[in-house]
């Protein structure tokens, strides 16, 4: 900017600027009509400037804010996943000190315990009996002994996915397992309840769901395979699930550990058959001297796990396991090695809970696929490859289904499936090649891979039909786009997972309906031409307008249409049988790209009746024309249908399907379009 737009500038932005005082003193200090016009451009020129200036700063601020909110998002992320890791740690630390008090708050325990026991019980076992009488199909659990009620209460369960509403439910937590009923809501009489679901206590985790008004108060019940939300009343109630909840689980923890311990030693029964390596038949007292527990690693290895799983060291934990087996191998258990296992039990499957959470659809989806490498790997090594294999599957099948809620609806519907055949299928391939990496030496876990691979392609073609076929588009352009989306799954097959049937077969219903929509739409449109038809050549007016129907007549692939066209711009065929060879070589090019083994009879019968609209009104003209000059154009039409339409379609459409169309070719030859044949004409109908 020169000089005087910086002093010009200066004026304008100055505290003390007067408008009415500037512009009187500028009328007297000019010459004339050019000065104020000179300055006017020069005051213009300036507030252009100063108008950009003010966009970029606009658009500047605007994308600052878009990367502030994208970061805070991340971090609300991370920090969401930070507190989970705390409390994580929080109940290691409390498991910790449990263990160390646990010996004299048992014996307290047992001491209250002597003095009414089975008041307790009576009472306990009294109320749960009372309860579950309300809840049809529960007469077999009151039945277990030992069992009885600790807390009870009414809850909203609501969908993993959608957030969606679905049931009111009632949960009764007992010492040893949580049931789950489901309310009646016409029910009458004592019955209120149906049995839905039990649980016990050691085959689920809890998680805390964070507040997102209006979704609050809730919580999360993590069982394998499936997860549950539920919602309190309020946040007090949910606080006292919560607690309730975690503090049942270790009393059942406690309980059961101090049974084993009490168990006698040369007892009969057998472990369960694992890969633990101290599930042996215990050995004689006298063996303990063939097994060294002397080394300063094993004496210290529950404490070393604790440490491991404490700092998430999961690679570290099965480390120190693995090595503890592989010292232990092929030797008797004797009762300190047996008082080892148990601890070392115990810290398995705290760690396998961990692990279970860190492959938990609630987690982070951050990452992609090789984000949950680590815990699946430590699972495998665990001997549990069938739980890492189903919660992996379920880990990114919901990294799916969010990358795919996360899509903006277009304007354009190609542009947005575009979109999401990107997302989706690389979603997939990614997924693909991750699951054969970690579980390479397993090849079992490959069939609930192609299952989960065909649930997912079912809920991309119901993402898919919605916006494609649901909202009216053009057969032209959903034609585009299943062509788009059958190419996408022809890639996965470099990894040997052909998906295109399952896709094909689960839009052959859309598809179907949309090829009979379309065959209405121009049988509609030809008989409507029918009716207007007036038996006249076409008169293009124009060169170029002639020029641009012979290039469409080549795209269509019809050949020699040059011999029907004569001088000055006149074509010698009507105007109804051209727009129906366009019409319908267009109707034959968007139904091979929907193609499918499925839809050949669907798509050959819509052609047929789209060629019988034609050829029968082209019949009952020749019929009742009577004029001869007009039924030679007559016949000129016809010829044209029969030797240069119709066998383009029928070659046409075996170019594209793989296989002749038998029912086109009979169709040409039958006595009906003989009749339109100009060799034929006197044939009887």
């Amino acid at each position: 900017m020169t000089d005087t737009g910086n002093r010009l500038r200066k004026q304008l932005e100055s505290a003390n600027f007067e408008p009415q005082g500037y512009v009187k003193q500028l009328s007297q200090q000019s010459d004339g009509d050019r000065d104020l016009q000179e300055h006017r451009q020069k005051i213009q020129t300036l507030a252009d400037e100063t108008a950009q200036n003010l966009k970029k700063n606009v658009y500047k601020n605007y994308r600052q804010f878009i990367e502030t909110a994208k970061e805070i998002s991340y971090l609300e992320s991370e920090m969401y996943q930070l507190s989970h890791i705390l409390t994580e740690q929080k109940g290691i630390m409390e498991s910790v000190t449990q263990a160390l008090l646990s010996t004299d708050k048992d014996e307290a325990a047992r001491e209250m315990l002597a003095a009414f026991p089975k008041e307790t019980e009576e009472v306990k076992q009294r109320t749960l009996t009372t309860l579950l009488e309300k809840v049809e199909g529960c007469k077999s659990i009151v039945e277990t002994p030992g069992r009885c009620l600790v807390y009870n209460g009414d809850l909203l369960e609501y969908d993993a996915d959608n957030m969606s509403q679905i049931q009111k439910v009632h949960a009764f937590l007992m010492n040893d397992c949580l049931l789950v009923a489901t309310w009646l809501p016409n029910r009458r009489g004592v019955i209120r309840y149906k049995y839905s679901a039990l649980y016990d206590l050691e085959s689920f985790a809890i998680v805390n769901v964070k507040d997102n008004p209006p979704m609050k108060d809730m919580f999360k019940i993590l069982m394998f395979p499936d997860s549950r939300i539920f919602q309190a009343e309020n946040s007090k109630v949910k606080k006292e699930w919560l607690e309730i909840l975690e503090e049942t689980k270790k009393n059942k923890v406690t309980k059961d550990r101090h049974k084993k311990e009490e168990e006698v030693p040369t007892s009969p029964v057998r472990q369960e058959v694992s890969t633990n390596p101290f599930d042996e038949d215990e050995a004689p007292p006298d063996a303990e001297e063939l097994v060294d527990l002397s080394p300063e690693w094993i004496q210290e290895l529950p404490e070393d796990l604790d440490v491991c799983i404490a700092q998430r060291d999961f690679e570290g934990a099965v480390d120190l396991v693995d090595k503890l087996g592989e010292h232990l191998r092929d030797k008797p258990l004797s009762p300190r090695a047996k008082d080892l296992r148990d601890k070392v039990d115990e810290r398995m499957r705290q760690l396998t809970e961990v692990l279970v959470f860190e492959l938990s659809p609630g987690r982070s989806l951050r990452g992609g696929p090789k984000a949950t490498r680590r815990a699946v790997s430590q699972l495998v090594r665990l001997g549990q490859s069938t739980k890492a294999c189903e919660l992996f599957l379920a880990n990114r099948g919901a990294a799916v289904r969010t990358a795919v809620r996360r899509l903006r609806i277009e304007g354009a519907t190609l542009l947005y499936v575009q979109k999401l055949c990107n997302v989706f299928f690389t979603g997939l391939l990614e997924t693909a090649r991750e699951f054969e990496t970690d579980f390479a030496g397993d090849a079992g876990c490959y069939s609930a891979f192609v299952v989960w691979s065909r649930a997912a392609v079912a809920a991309f073609a119901d993402a898919f039909s919605k916006q494609v076929f649901d909202s009216n588009e053009s057969l032209s352009t959903a034609a585009e786009c299943v062509k788009l989306a059958g190419e996408h799954c022809r890639h996965l097959g470099e990894i040997g997972l052909d998906l295109t049937f399952v896709l094909q077969s689960l839009l052959a219903k859309d598809v179907r309906a949309a090829l009979r929509a379309q065959k209405d739409v121009v049988v509609e449109a030809t008989r409507h031409r029918n009716s207007e038809e007036m038996w006249r050549r076409m008169n293009l007016m124009t060169p170029e307008a002639l020029a641009k129907l012979k290039e469409d007549m080549r795209g269509c692939g019809v050949t020699g249409f040059e011999r029907y066209t004569g001088a000055d711009c006149w074509v010698n065929l009507s105007y109804t049988v051209v727009a129906f060879t366009k019409q319908t070589m267009a109707f034959l090019e968007e139904g091979l790209k929907l193609y499918s083994p499925e839809l050949h009879m669907v798509f050959l019968e819509s052609l047929r009746e789209i060629i019988l609209v034609a050829t029968q009104h082209v019949d009952y003209s020749l019929r009742c024309e009577q004029e001869p000059e007009k039924k030679a154009f007559i016949l000129q039409n016809a010829s044209f249908l029969h030797e240069t339409v119709l066998p383009v379609v029928e070659r046409r459409f075996e170019e594209g399907v793989g296989k002749p169309a038998k029912q086109l070719q009979d169709l040409r030859k039958s006595s009906r379009l003989v009749r339109v044949n100009p060799e034929s004409t006197t044939s009887v109908v």
